[in-house]
């Protein structure tokens, strides 16, 4: 009975079946050999094509953007419990994304579900002078509840129209080849993934790339750690939301001239991402805009933190880091309004901090933890969420704590469309 049971779950979550059903019977009596034998008869009812799409509108209002997001998904369409899908995302900022792939949950005798997937990525660097298409095939080797192993492969392509971008950025123009290898180990046992109260979540990967024969990139480990636990309060259904991340790149070339990590593979801090929801490594710093924290291209010939070295343009390239660490206390409450609690309107008040550096040698013992430690970022605020089954509002007052003056951070208020 457990396993008939345990069979019946396994093919509805193949996602092929509307109904599912398995009679255990006595065998026929006068069948030869038949003596304390079962009959066990699977009736299923099968569908072939279900679709099933979203099509939305967002709006950034801290970069002053917006954006058109698609996606479609086309399931069991050929009778392999395949699922078929494609999305699409276009900004007003000259940036389009666009995506399709498959999964096989199972092949013959393969134990783990075939996924490839091809995107193509389109995009202007925060309106500056880069533009940067990628085209890239993705191939699950491996997945499991709590393990992935994938491999990528990418054709990048860096221009800038204006070359006035600086040396470090000009010497990545053009075409490269990227191929890579990714390892992700996650396990989330938090009982909501958009309002958390109790539990934790666990995120590691890690990532070798530069592995294509003859490859401009240098070889280099990519790894990242990501830690969330929610503590309930008991008053108010009130919860305690804590998490930190860090993530290193380091150069496996010991050549001086191959030590510039890629721009793409590098961290960036700040953006409109949930501090609570996304669990992907460092990332999530509230109030900094998109890759707004940090040295950008026009401070590369002066001092990395320097406050008087301030940018004259605020749309400059940000170079990002090869080491980044980030961590955050949200605390969420009740609105004590009987029709906001049913609608599952929440407060929130927050504090986030981070910050991230640049390797430029190919030795860790050369990094200055106490220069890292002393230039951290850090901010405040407050506000009120308002979720829905596609994705929350965040309508949020922000407040600056600690910024360089080539950081892209801005205190007041701001509204954010975030995806769990």
């Amino acid at each position: 009975m457990r396993g008939a049971a345990a069979a019946r779950d396994r093919l509805r979550r193949l996602g092929a079946f509307d109904a599912v059903s398995i009679t255990l019977d006595a065998a026929p009596p006068g069948v030869p050999g038949s003596a304390g034998a079962v009959v066990i008869l699977i009736d299923v009812s099968e569908v072939r094509g279900r679709a099933a799409g979203d099509l939305g509108v967002f709006a950034n209002t801290q970069t002053r953007s917006c954006s058109l997001e698609g996606s479609l998904k086309l399931k069991n369409l050929f009778g392999y419990c395949e699922t078929w899908d494609a999305s699409g995302a276009l900004q007003l900022d000259q940036t389009a994304e666009l995506s399709a792939g498959v999964e096989i949950p199972r092949i013959g005798a393969l134990p783990t579900p075939l996924i490839t997937r091809i995107s193509f990525l389109s995009e202007d660097w925060l309106k500056s002078s880069l533009k940067e298409h990628l085209m890239s095939v993705s191939v699950g080797l491996l997945s499991t509840t709590n393990h992935n192993l994938a491999y990528n492969l990418t054709w990048r392509t860096l221009t800038d129209l204006a070359r006035m971008s600086s040396d470090s950025i000009q010497e990545q123009l053009g075409h490269r080849l990227m191929s890579s290898i990714k390892y992700t180990y996650k396990v989330d046992l938090r009982d909501s993934s958009i309002r958390p109260t109790r539990g934790f979540a666990f995120l590691s990967s890690s990532q070798v790339g530069g592995l294509a024969p003859g490859s401009k990139y240098p070889r280099f480990l990519r790894q990242e750690f990501d830690l969330r636990v929610a503590l309930p309060l008991g008053v108010m259904n009130a919860a305690l939301n804590t998490g930190v991340a860090a993530g290193v790149i380091h150069q496996l070339a010991k050549e001086p001239t191959e030590s510039t990590s890629p721009l793409r593979e590098r961290f960036y801090l700040g953006g409109n991402r949930s501090l609570v929801c996304r669990l992907g490594g460092p990332s999530s710093l509230s109030g900094f805009k998109s890759r707004g924290l940090g040295a950008t291209d026009l401070e590369t010939s002066g001092s990395d933190n320097s406050i008087s070295g301030a940018s004259t343009s605020p749309d400059k390239n940000g170079l990002g880091g090869d080491i980044a660490v980030t961590a955050f206390a949200d605390l969420s409450f009740d609105i004590p309004l009987k029709p906001l609690r049913d609608l599952g309107i929440h407060g929130h008040a927050f504090v986030s901090a981070g910050n991230l550096a640049r390797l430029t040698e190919c030795d860790l013992r050369k990094f200055s933890l106490a220069n890292f430690l002393q230039t951290f970022r850090s901010s405040v605020g407050f506000g009120v969420i308002v979720p829905t089954k596609l994705f929350r509002v965040e309508m949020n007052y922000c407040h600056i704590l600690k910024q360089f003056d080539h950081d892209k951070g801005k205190t007041g208020i701001q509204f954010n469309f975030l995806s769990p």
